[in-house]
């Protein structure tokens, strides 16, 4: 496809011309000097280069040779004439003429500001002391009107042969004749300026592309006058990202994106690393919430607030132009970030990870402690097992985010036995107004912490016992039939619960099985469904005594309590009240695959559940009858007492859903 004619003497035509490239789209490109072609013969590979002048003919016969439909003009601002030209070549030919514009910088009251080159050395006259020349090598010619410009003017030009001739014609030679490539950092200018003693320094308003502005901070460091040279005419036209926009519309380009995932640390821009820096400086649309691309405002880029994956992609794809984005995630793509997600959503897209400072490693090192022994955890839009976690570790980190969290987490731990805990709470990391409060769990319900919060929670004592069986004097009993412990051991080993898993305890009595079971699923949830009000009250005792807090009390009878509960992975039967194949119906209905274990005592109840069995999907049956003894003190014997045997059955559903439904069908 090379119907487009770019004429590329500038930063931003040189850029444009490695975009089209990137995308795989040739075309014609001009330059004005043979330097000007190399530089893009060195950044892109599938264009066709002509470097040299053309005159308004040589630019129409060109047109109409190559068929070109449209012309990109990415000349220099101060290149009126050759933009004249352009534009009147296009008009014979009928091809649409595009301007790409360089963006203007402000400069202060400490600039002398000018029309030309000429007013420029017209002012200069009434002054005294060296001056160094940045208007380029066809300009020089106009400072030999100083009286004494050779001991005066330091020349910076390109170091082309053609520019270090035309120089030395002039008289602008060795120490007075700088000849480097541009644009320059603000460091170089600032050495220039200090190496030829400047107290003048004449520049084109070149905007941020040419360097205008790190000529105008370099000057005023060196303490030189920066003299700007105005455009010469005002145009119309687009920006760089525009004329992308327009190019790709054009000629129905899909650009192939290269998206940073820039972890951007607690958020003050200090504490992102240089890496992630870069990546932002580099790329050429910033997205993220708005606390994040405010930390950012600095580089002065495009932006969209965004941070679902969806919406993301959602406009990228309508923005074909924005080639590089960087996408800012806060503290580390790593931690509970949505860098998991985006990097499924972009598939085939060039995307790099840039990681940042997590909120518990800087939490950690404001308090002088160690954060590789914390369980790291967030309860940020999520549901959490917190309570279970400071439980079970000394040390806990926990992402909060709003303040009313905060506070309802300090009531939690409070409500279930842990208002002791000491919590440091880290509030608006990063930022000038940061704080760490420290106190309780209970002493902190009602603390004021803002909406960017971080707790480190650190507690004292044993951690507690791991294996299942707990005694069962640990309990609250009352008169409500309980699963003796070892009994109770037996069976959580047989229901083979995991840390995720969803469990039914089917009329939970006291609640042993229930509170045991949510002891062992921190990252799952329990529910105790019992229909007796008095065991319903004991089960919420046991449970707030435990701190399960991931255990849900449903009061009800089965099977009709069970018809709104979440899919069960494992079910446990304690008590059935003669429903225990509805029960079943139900639990395979909603899970064919579950794994169940049924508590029997009668023998009527033991004949119904191997009924039920052989009659519905269920598959790996076992049958243990446990009869336990244990020791009575009698005077200064002890005496071996029997409890009532205990029939544990174990099984799983085949997984074959159809065959639940036509028995439960057949059933009705």
């Amino acid at each position: 496809m090379e119907k487009l004619l770019l004429f590329a003497g500038t930063t931003e035509g040189r850029e444009l011309a490695e975009f089209l490239d990137r995308q795989g789209v040739s075309c014609h490109v001009c330059a004005a000097t043979e330097y000007g072609g190399q530089l893009l013969d060195e950044g892109t590979c599938g264009h066709k280069i002509h470097s040299g002048r053309l005159d308004e003919a040589g630019m129409e016969a060109l047109m109409r040779q190559e068929e070109i439909r449209m012309a990109v003009d990415a000349t220099h601002p101060y290149a009126a004439a050759v933009s004249s030209n352009i534009r009147e070549a296009c008009q014979k030919t009928g091809c649409r003429y595009l301007r790409l514009l360089r963006e203007e910088e402000a400069a202060d009251e400490s600039c002398v500001f000018v029309d030309s080159v000429e007013e420029a050395v017209e002012y200069l006259k009434g002054t005294e002391g060296p001056i160094l020349a940045a208007t380029g090598s066809k300009e020089l010619a106009k400072y030999t009107a100083l009286p004494d410009y050779r001991e005066r003017v330091t020349a910076r030009v390109l170091s082309t042969p053609e520019a270090v001739r035309e120089s030395a014609a002039l008289g602008f030679q060795g120490k007075n004749l700088i000849c480097m490539q541009g644009p320059f950092g603000e460091e170089l200018n600032y050495a220039m300026l200090l190496q030829t003693k400047a107290r003048f320094m004449v520049t084109k308003e070149s905007g941020k592309t040419g360097g205008f502005p790190e000529k105008h901070r370099a000057a005023k460091r060196a303490g030189a006058r920066l003299i700007v040279v105005g455009r010469p005419v005002r145009e119309e036209g687009c920006s760089e990202m525009e004329a992308r926009r327009i190019l790709c519309k054009e000629f129905s380009i899909t650009s192939r994106r290269r998206i940073a995932l820039v972890g951007i640390g607690m958020g003050n821009p200090e504490n992102m690393t240089l890496e992630a820096k870069e990546a932002c400086r580099r790329a050429d649309v910033l997205i993220g919430a708005d606390r994040m691309l405010k930390a950012l405002e600095d580089l002065d880029k495009p932006h969209y607030t965004a941070y679902l994956p969806e919406q993301i992609l959602a406009f990228l794809e309508a923005h074909p132009e924005y080639e590089r984005a960087a996408v800012l995630l806060s503290g580390d793509p790593g931690f509970y970030s949505g860098a998991k997600k985006l990097l499924e959503c972009f598939g085939q897209d060039q995307v790099k990870v840039y990681c940042g400072i997590s909120s518990p490693v800087y939490l950690c090192a404001r308090l002088g402690t160690s954060w590789e022994d914390a369980a790291l955890v967030s309860i940020h839009g999520r549901n959490q097992n917190l309570a279970d976690a400071v439980r079970s570790h000394r040390k806990v980190f926990a992402l909060v985010g709003k303040e009313e969290s905060f506070r309802q987490m300090c009531r939690e731990l409070t409500e279930y036995g842990l208002g002791q805990v000491r919590i440091d709470a880290g509030c608006q990391l990063s930022y000038p107004d940061e704080k760490i409060l420290t106190g309780t769990a209970e002493s902190l319900q009602n603390a004021k912490t803002g909406d960017l919060a971080a707790v480190l929670i650190r507690r004292e004592g044993d951690l507690p016992v791991v294996t299942h069986g707990l005694e069962d004097d640990r309990f609250e009993r009352d008169r409500v039939p309980m699963t003796k412990s070892e009994v109770r051991s037996i069976s959580l080993s047989k229901l083979e619960l995991r840390r995720d898993s969803v469990v039914w305890d089917v009329g939970a009595g006291s609640g042993s099985v229930s509170v045991e079971a949510a002891l062992q699923v921190p990252e799952g949830t329990v529910y105790a469904v019992e229909k007796k009000p008095e065991a319903v009250e004991l089960i919420c005792r046991n449970r707030k005594k435990f701190g399960a807090a991931n255990l849900q009390v449903v009061e009800g009878a089965a099977p009709e309590a069970l018809e709104d509960l979440p899919v069960p992975t494992h079910v446990f039967i304690g008590g059935t009240s003669g429903s225990l194949q509805e029960i079943l119906k139900r639990v395979l209905m909603k899970n064919p695959g579950a794994r169940i274990v049924i508590n029997a005592i009668a023998l009527e109840t033991v004949s119904e559940a191997l009924a039920c069995i052989r009659q519905l999907p269920l598959e790996g049956t076992d049958i243990v009858s446990v009869s336990v003894g244990k020791a009575k003190s009698v005077g200064s014997y002890h005496m071996m007492m029997g409890q009532n045997p205990v029939y544990v059955i174990s099984c799983s559903g085949s997984g074959n859903m159809s065959e639940a439904k036509d028995s439960r069908e057949a059933e009705e």
